[in-house]
């Protein structure tokens, strides 16, 4: 009996490693006959997919005095190994809680707080998307691109995400250092955005108290101009075209925004699974802390009726569903590429139906809880000043660096209320600004796997890169930067890549294959809601998202400044580079594949383990009937 190792050019099993035949005699690759080693591996079954793992026939032949003996194994590889032959077993969450952290931490971020509630105030009142990337990851064990396996000719929409989420780091982190610059100020006994005799203030600073016309009532508050003049100081720059140097204070707190982030992602998801058990949890005990606090205070009920009440007649608007289902869309974090590169990192058998379902409604609960925080506060404003609640309700930074800091500096103990706060939206922040690079990072490592041995230095290069382009937003005239990057980085574009995405699972894979999929990694289909979602009814509206994008489009502004033609032709141009990524990788993939056109474009349609089908002959038909298997 003797152990020897067949060379792994022929024989490997689905953690990539040669296997051991006891009491086999030595077999050497060039020496095996052809019909042998074709019998040596076979799968158990014919199967149309085989991109999850299958179990495989193994046959051992071994010769004893002259005499061969087989025998067979069935082997049945793990849930997370990987499957094609070549490639290194990936790497996986160390807990299931560290996989819902991240994607909750993900979701749950600045927009929970400075959005939702002030949409649901002038408003009166995506989960199928958010599943389907969830189990395309998880299945094909990729990131936004390497997943279009699948179907190739829509590779590019991988790419898309991934620019998108590329650009959005360029001005998201720049809040994360507002908030830590803010945190910095608020160490001091009297808050520095109270009063108006600081070196930053204008003429037109005045007090609440010395307010007369309520129009202008947040035109020059003290805090209004500490974060305009003191923190942007955007009174030295005429606009965009005269935007300084960076300012060393926010520069500084930028600097350690991405060292953090470094640490957090450069050995993977071992090392992000760890850090968002603080970031992801701290806001809601924040959250909960401001929220007792806040309706004790006077007006709280009267924030918290106005937060809750339904105009029927809003309903009508179709702005306001616009609204809705963009803020639905942004929320979940669908089309960043970061839902399919956290799921990539599960196990194949992972629950992804259950872990859609919990996420996305902790989310949506978060986002309505936050409602409850954010008006008890604007109520309270409402009433010390006696102003109507319009007059105080706004979104955006506005509302966690203008409204928010005044109404805590009203507190007893207001500078022990602001570092509480501030550090709740660092926390809402890194954990965001982590799953977004880490979009970017494994959706180019698992392109070129190259880097895959390199990950720490590639990590590296992206923090970087995105500091020095972010430092445009950290100069006096960095306002206008960020408003341009926010109004077009991942606006449209953004459901013009979920629309793409849509389209390629839906119609060009098929839901029933997709369906499969699901049912081969948790051990059923989706249901027939889901389908319809997947096949007809996320399709159809998104396509509307993106055409009244396009016809309501407005240029952005800062206050009353109007931005240039070139640069609104420039925030185009950045809009266009990451949505031309689907139709110049389409026509990219025709020209290089072989044979006539009718060839290449089976070729394109056809997921890659497929292909030994075109070979054949046997090219896709298309269907138009509902999604099968009720």
């Amino acid at each position: 009996m003797c152990s020897h190792y067949i060379d792994n050019s022929f024989f490997q099993l689905h953690d990539h490693r040669p296997f051991p035949i006891q009491g086999c005699a030595p077999l050497h690759a060039g020496r095996v006959p052809v019909g042998l080693m074709s019998s040596v591996v076979a799968p158990e079954k014919p199967t149309s997919n085989t991109m999850g793992p299958k179990e495989v026939e193994l046959i051992l032949v071994k010769e004893q005095n002259g005499v061969q003996i087989t025998s067979s194994t069935i082997v049945a590889p793990t849930p997370n190994q990987t499957i094609s032959s070549g490639e290194e077993e990936r790497e996986t969450w160390g807990k299931k809680i560290d996989f819902l952290l991240s994607v909750i931490g993900f979701a749950v971020d600045l927009a929970n707080v400075w959005r939702f509630p002030y949409l649901c105030y002038k408003n009166g009142g995506g989960m199928p998307l958010f599943y389907m990337e969830l189990a395309l990851g998880q299945y094909n064990r990729e990131g936004a691109a390497g997943v279009w396996k699948i179907c190739p000719i829509f590779k590019g929409v991988g790419f898309t995400v991934i620019l998108i989420s590329l650009y959005v780091g360029f001005y998201y982190n720049v809040i994360i250092s507002w908030a830590l610059f803010y945190l910095f100020s608020s160490f001091t006994s009297e808050l520095p955005w109270v009063h108006c005799n600081n070196s930053w203030n204008s003429p037109n600073c005045s007090d609440w108290a010395d307010n007369s016309s309520i129009g202008d009532i947040y035109k020059a508050t003290p805090a209004q101009e500490y974060f305009e003049r003191g923190v942007l100081h955007i009174q030295d720059s005429n606009g965009i075209n005269d935007l300084g140097r960076p300012r060393w204070q926010l520069t500084s707190c930028l600097a350690v925004v991405m060292v953090l982030l470094y640490f957090s992602l450069w050995k993977g998801v071992k090392t992000s699974g760890k850090v968002v058990w603080i970031t992801a949890t701290m806001p809601y005990v924040v959250l909960t802390v401001l929220l007792l606090r806040g309706v004790t205070l006077p007006g709280a009920i009267d924030g918290i009726k106005a937060y809750l009440s339904v105009d029927f007649l809003k309903l009508c608007d179709a702005k306001v569903w616009i609204e809705a289902a963009t803020q639905i869309c942004f929320s979940l974090g669908v089309g960043f590429g970061v839902l399919i590169a956290f799921s990539s990192y599960n196990k194949f058998s992972n629950n992804c139906y259950r872990d859609a379902i919990i996420t996305s409604s902790i989310n949506s609960l978060t986002s309505f809880f936050s409602g409850f925080v954010v008006f008890s506060f604007l109520g309270y404003m409402s009433h010390k000043h006696n102003v109507a609640l319009d007059k105080v309700a706004r979104d955006g930074a506005g509302l966690v660096f203008v409204i928010y800091p005044e109404a805590i500096a009203t507190l007893p103990g207001s500078s022990v209320w602001a570092v509480i706060f501030f550090i709740m939206l660092l926390t809402l922040g890194i954990d965001s600004a982590m799953g977004g690079m880490e979009s970017v990072i494994t959706g180019l490592l698992d392109e070129f796997k190259c880097l895959h041995k390199h990950r720490e230095l590639f990590t590296l290069f992206i923090v970087v890169s995105t500091f020095l382009i972010s430092l445009f937003c950290v100069t006096n005239g960095g306002m206008y930067v960020f408003t341009l990057l926010d109004h077009f980085a991942a606006g449209t574009s953004i459901l013009f890549g979920v629309l793409i995405e849509a389209i390629g699972i839906a119609w060009f894979y098929g839901v029933d294959r997709f369906s499969d999929d699901i049912e081969e990694m948790i051990g059923h289909r989706p249901g027939l809601y889901w389908r319809l979602c997947w096949k007809f009814v996320s399709p159809c509206f998104l396509l509307f998202m993106v055409v009244v994008s396009f016809a309501t489009f407005n240029p952005p502004n800062f206050g009353s400044y109007t931005f240039p033609p070139w640069a609104n032709m420039v925030g185009w141009c950045l809009a266009i580079s990451s949505m031309s990524m689907v139709p110049l990788y389409a026509i990219y993939k025709l020209c290089i594949l072989p044979g006539k056109f009718c060839d290449r474009l089976a070729y394109a349609i056809t997921p890659e383990t497929e292909h030994h089908l075109i070979d054949n002959g046997e090219v896709r038909q298309f269907s138009l009937n509902l999604p099968s298997r009720y």
